[in-house]
């Protein structure tokens, strides 16, 4: 079991920058593909990006290509995501995801969730 945590959740207005980090524990001997879904109030939970192991390689959703950026600090156990140009329709509580299948863009190959962190965007 890995445990992920979440934190750089809050408030933004629309054009303005956050970064989410996710710190891993628990069962982290060998590098996992590790990625950030996210879901709106009412709205099933969805794909944002992931980055391979040992970083090698990464996939986002298109609505968030070019302005999102995933990364990994394997030393820290950590992942993060840049979030720019932020947009009102970002709005969602995002989730850290450690993945155990291979199907990146689907809730069903996620292994292990973090408990979410809210990101807000005001227009």
């Amino acid at each position: 079991q890995v445990n992920l945590v979440e934190s750089g959740g809050g408030l933004v207005q629309t054009g303005g920058s956050l970064r989410l980090s996710c710190v891993a524990s628990g069962r982290t001997s060998r590098p996992l593909d590790m990625g950030w879904f996210r879901q709106a109030p009412g709205k099933e939970r969805e794909f944002v990006a992931v980055i391979g192991r040992s970083d090698s390689g990464t996939m986002s959703a298109d609505s968030v290509k070019a302005r999102f950026t995933i990364s990994r600090d394997d030393a820290k156990n950590t992942v993060y995501l840049q979030m720019n140009n932020l947009k009102p329709e970002d709005t969602a509580v995002y989730y850290c995801a450690a993945y155990a299948g291979s199907m990146w863009d689907s809730t069903s190959s996620v292994g292990s969730w973090g408990q979410g962190t809210q990101v807000t965007v005001s227009s």
